[in-house]
């Protein structure tokens, strides 16, 4: 059970976790090793034997394994991300690396994506230790590095080169799921999520003919690229509700009294009100246009202009996403995958599926638990290639008014102390059980 020391803990390690500056700046620009450290020995605290495992020096990764009470159970992997995206403190209302405690929430970046989660799982395993509490399944223990980039020195390192730690496990746990959804009529939704859209983040690179920025230029590169990026932001990609995004449609139907119709999904949605937020961003594949990089000076016109486009594709609809950028970027312009990563699917009739479930209703009897579909993507995607089904299980109770989703990469990010005792101990009872 989640002790007093482990609610102690559990707003220690993510303040303390915060102050630890691991900005991912993309490019290899990042420094897990601290943080990894610093995991690792309230690991080695707990009586476990932790591994720090690197690519690049500097890129550390931490792994341990907690023997479960039945030899004969497959394992369950529990990770989390130790770097964090880029902040300017100016824009905020304290340091986002002060790790503050205010009024009953810690303030920082990393509060919610996600050294919450990381805090959470090192309270949770010191407090199995001081009680002497095995969790059913062994429970492989991950945190990573290089998430909020391509991963290629985190959980994609860990997958390539050193699989045999993660043997056995058949399922995972960690970003971001389980936290309250406040509708605005009173009810709280808690959606677990069983899916991410697949990430595939593209360059495109248009040639022309350079010349003097005077003369009459048919082969504008600039021009060239600027009418398929624009028509790339204007497409309106056509809705693929795909099971996970289906079912969640049809239990938050039945939780207010709608009609579940798939033929018509976007009246459905409007019908849902505030909570169709929860899925509308995962109906279909989208492509939004970033970054632009062309040129050099104001009177020369350049030969070559580059985009960088994030694009997102649900589970088995990547040759149609793969086969609408063809069409969108035309003869003038080419395309290439900057970065890819699979989109993942996960049922929700699982036994893993109904004890995270069980584990929210015991602690929120009040919520509606739904499963939810992820517009982005997580280090799950990388894990997957041994075998793994992922999930999102970050759990929190969260007040009224407080915006989740804007907490990602967002300004004056912060999580309430008491979500963050929530989370421990719904995460305790779940990994107990699972």
């Amino acid at each position: 059970m989640a002790d007093r020391q482990s609610l102690d803990e559990v707003v220690r390690f993510t303040s303390d976790l915060i102050r630890i500056d691991t900005t991912n700046r993309g490019g290899g620009d990042c420094r897990e090793r601290p943080a990894a450290e610093y995991a690792a020995e309230q690991l080695a605290g707990a009586g476990l034997e932790p591994v720090l495992l690197e690519r690049t020096e500097g890129r550390t990764n931490v792994v341990t394994r907690i023997e479960g009470t039945d030899p004969s159970a497959d394992a369950l992997l529990v990770h989390g991300h130790l770097d964090v995206v880029p902040a300017a403190a100016g824009d905020w209302s304290v340091h986002p690396f002060s790790g503050e405690i205010r009024d009953g929430v810690v303030w920082g970046r990393g509060a919610v994506d996600m050294k919450n989660m990381d805090a959470m799982i090192l309270a949770v395993v010191r407090s199995w230790a001081r009680h002497g509490v095995r969790p059913r399944r062994d429970v492989v223990v991950a945190f990573t590095a290089d998430e909020e980039d391509s991963a290629v020195d985190g959980s994609g390192f860990l997958a390539e080169e050193h699989a045999h730690l993660f043997e056995g496990c058949t399922e995972g746990v960690s970003e971001s799921g389980a936290f309250t959804f406040h509708d605005g009529g009173g009810r709280q939704i808690y959606p677990i999520a069983a899916g991410e859209r697949g990430t595939g983040w593209l360059k495109l690179t248009a040639r022309g003919h350079a010349g003097h920025g005077s003369k009459v230029n048919k082969e504008n590169a600039v021009t060239r690229l600027s009418a398929a990026i624009t028509r790339i932001g204007e497409y309106e990609w056509p809705l693929r509700p795909t099971p996970t995004v289906a079912a969640a449609l049809t239990e938050l139907a039945a939780l207010y009294g709608i009609e579940t119709d798939l033929s018509d999904v976007d009246a459905l949605l409007e019908k849902l009100g505030p909570a169709g937020k929860l899925v509308e961003a995962t109906v279909r594949n989208s492509a939004n246009p970033t970054m632009l990089d062309a040129g050099y000076k104001v009177n020369v016109i350049p030969g070559e202009a580059v985009a960088y486009v994030d694009g997102r594709s649900l589970p088995g609809a990547e040759d149609e996403f793969r086969a609408t950028l063809d069409l969108l970027t035309g003869p003038d312009v080419d395309w290439e995958f900057h970065h890819r990563s699979p989109a993942l699917q996960a049922p929700v009739d699982s036994p893993t599926y109904a004890r995270m479930r069980a584990a929210v209703e015991e602690f929120a009897p009040e919520g509606h638990v739904v499963p939810y579909c992820m517009s982005g993507g997580t280090d799950a995607k990388q894990f997957s290639r041994l075998g793994v089904t992922g999930y999102g299980f970050t759990p929190l109770k969260l007040p009224e008014g407080y915006d989740y989703q804007a907490m990602f990469h967002g300004v004056d990010e912060r999580v309430p102390v008491e979500a963050l005792h929530f989370g421990v101990r719904v995460l305790d009872r779940f990994l107990r059980t699972a």
